[in-house]
């Protein structure tokens, strides 16, 4: 179990931490309903996300495309993201180096 609190991000969305170093973090999203939206942002982290469970459309970049369980993707530095739930799930999202504005 996670000593970090579940953070409401949005509408059907928490957000908490699973484990932290300064160099990685390890985040799941929690998305509790279809049309949950996870904001377009962009941030200096690479990031990448791994869908534990649900359904998801994601903008990056220029670019649309849906993700279901089991899907990876990577995105870059500053490469503006966001999503859509199309089916309630997690995802898994690793940040490097962590984001200290989660702590």
């Amino acid at each position: 179990m996670s000593e970090f609190p579940v953070v409401s991000t949005g509408d059907n969305v928490t957000r908490q931490v699973l484990s932290d170093h300064p160099d990685l973090m390890v985040v799941a999203f929690r998305f509790a309903a279809e049309g949950a939206i996870g904001a377009l942002h962009h941030h200096q982290h690479v990031q990448s996300t791994f869908v534990e469970s649900g359904r998801f459309r994601f903008t990056l970049g220029d670019e649309e495309r849906e993700f279901g369980p089991g899907d990876s993707f990577v995105i870059p530095s500053n490469q503006t993201h966001g999503c859509v739930c199309l089916e309630p799930g997690t995802l898994v999202d690793n940040f490097t180096p962590r984001r200290d504005d989660f702590l």
